[in-house]
C-alpha cells in the first residue's frame, strides 16, 4: 500500500532529560506508530552518559569511564558520549513515506543528516567534512583537521521507521571523550564549537540544526506545545 507524507514533522523540545527513559520513549513511539503517524524530531540535552551501539566493543571504554553511566542501546555504531552543552536530535521518521524527492534509503538519510550538520557549521564559519567509512562530521582543515565534532547513530527497522539520531558538540566538558575510543577509533580527537573559537547559545544551535534537518529531509516543521511525550517523562 502506498503511503503519503504527513503535512509536518512535530518538533519536540524536551530540554535536559535522562538518557534511559528517552531511549525507552523512542522505542515505544516507534512500536506504536502507524503509516499515518506524524514524523517527529526530539531536541534534547542529556546529563553525562556513555552509550553503546548494538555491536559495540566494551574494550573501547578506557580508564575513567566508570565515573559515568554506560547504557547499552540498539543503534548502530560504537561508544559515544552525551553530556551538557551538546545538541542531540532524535529522528523518529518513516523512510518509506512518499516525499517530494521520493522515498529515502538509509544511506541517503545518513547523507542528508550529515549535510545538515555541515550546513549549520558553515553558518558559524566552521568547515566540516565527511570521512569515508566513519559516519559523523569532522573538522575539514587547520590544526584540528580530522577531529570529530558531530556523531551519528541510527536504528532503522525493517518497516523503514527510524529512531536515535545525531549529536553536535557545542560547548561541552570534552574530558569524557578521552575516557573512550570515540566511535571505536583509538586516539580520535573530539572537539566542540567552543574549542574551535565559536561561542553560540545551545538553544540557537539546536533550532538551527532542527530547521536544517527538516529542510533537507523534505518535511515542514511545527513546534510541539506539549513538550515531551508521556513515555519520555517516565
Amino acid at each position: 500500500m502506498t503511503t503519503t507524507r504527513t503535512e509536518a514533522a512535530l518538533i519536540r523540545e524536551l530540554g535536559r532529560v535522562d538518557y534511559e527513559p528517552t531511549f525507552a520513549a523512542m522505542r515505544a513511539f516507534t512500536d506504536a506508530r502507524t503509516t499515518d503517524t506524524r514524523d517527529e524530531l526530539w531536541i534534547v540535552e542529556h546529563p553525562p552518559v556513555f552509550t553503546l551501539g548494538l555491536a559495540a566493543d566494551r574494550g573501547h571504554l578506557l580508564a575513567g569511564a566508570d565515573a559515568i553511566p554506560v547504557v547499552q542501546t540498539d543503534r548502530g555504531g560504537e561508544v559515544t558520549f552525551h553530556g551538557p552543552g551538546q545538541v542531540v536530535i532524535y529522528l523518529l521518521m518513516d523512510l518509506r513515506r512518499n516525499k517530494p524527492g521520493g522515498k529515502l534509503y538509509a544511506r541517503q538519510f545518513v547523507h542528508k543528516i550529515e549535510q545538515a550538520i555541515i550546513n549549520v557549521l558553515a553558518a558559524y564559519n566552521l568547515a566540516g567534512e565527511r570521512i569515508d567509512g566513519a559516519p559523523g562530521i569532522y573538522i575539514a582543515g587547520g590544526p584540528d583537521k580530522g577531529a570529530k565534532i558531530a556523531a551519528l547513530g541510527l536504528k532503522v527497522r525493517g518497516n523503514g521507521c527510524t529512531y536515535h539520531g545525531v549529536s553536535l558538540n557545542v560547548a561541552m566538558d570534552l574530558a569524557p571523550f578521552s575516557w573512550i575510543n570515540p566511535c571505536g577509533y583509538s586516539g580520535l580527537k573530539t572537539v566542540d564549537m567552543r574549542s574551535m573559537g565559536v561561542s553560540a547559545p545551545l538553544a540557537e544551535v539546536q533550532r538551527a540544526l532542527a530547521h536544517e534537518l527538516t529542510v533537507l529531509l523534505d518535511v515542514t516543521e511545527v513546534n510541539s506545545a506539549a513538550g515531551a511525550p508521556q513515555a519520555a517523562d517516565a
